[in-house]
């Protein structure tokens, strides 16, 4: 599972879709299902920030980087010295790094609010959300001039045409309308939990049928 496709918006809210026609997802939520077994996916929240007839990429949510933190990156980017690490906005000092995926992990990416662009840089995405990968932005949120909410994620998660279909298809996946709270929140632990209430879907009850499959 190392990339994404046409997923339409149709259909009843948090049911599976699949299938040719509909629209893509872009600014949506995908919800992993018990059937994805895949430790790098098993119950991640990802948000979809490219969708087309080629592909798409997404980034999970609820992946923190372990022990990475947002001073010791900048550090090691040459953005600030060691010694200003103590200096950042408490914004930036408390910044989470997540591991958005398993798809050039080496690079990072930067999911943001629309407060903050730089042009030939920076993707919208969705109403409120936006797409940049340069230093440029890691350097303007050290300096406490970034965008108001932001999520660093290193790697992203993709699909190949028609490989996200037959994975919803197979009930791997559901969608939902993203909020900023899911995208943005510091809580991530319970991500997925929420991701699924939304839906009006009780996690217990999810895993007690997925036990009796």
């Amino acid at each position: 599972m190392d990339r994404i496709e046409n997923s339409p918006k149709g259909g009843k809210l948090g049911e599976p879709v699949g299938g040719a026609g509909g629209s893509y997802l872009d600014g949506q939520l995908l919800i992993a299902m018990p059937v994805i077994e895949d430790e790098r996916f098993a119950r991640s929240v990802i948000y979809v920030c490219a969708h087309s007839s080629e592909g798409a990429m997404g980034i999970i949510l609820n992946r923190p980087a372990g022990s990475i933190d947002f001073p010791e990156l900048l550090v090691q980017l040459d953005i600030i010295d060691d010694e200003d690490q103590i200096k950042l906005p408490a914004d930036a000092e408390a910044m989470k790094v997540m591991r958005g995926g398993p798809v050039e992990t080496g690079r990072g990416f930067v999911l943001h609010s629309s407060d903050f662009f730089i042009k030939d840089a920076t993707l919208p995405i969705d109403e409120g959300v936006c797409l940049t990968a340069t230093l440029d932005i890691l350097k303007a949120i050290a300096k406490g001039k970034g965008p108001r909410h932001a999520l660093l994620a290193l790697g992203y998660a993709g699909w190949a045409p028609g490989q996200l279909e037959n994975e919803i298809q197979e009930n791997g996946w559901l969608h939902c309308p993203a909020d900023a709270d899911l995208i943005f929140g510091r809580n991530v632990e319970d991500k997925y939990e929420r991701a699924l209430q939304k839906l009006g879907i009780d996690l217990a009850m999810l895993s007690n049928e997925a036990g009796h499959a």
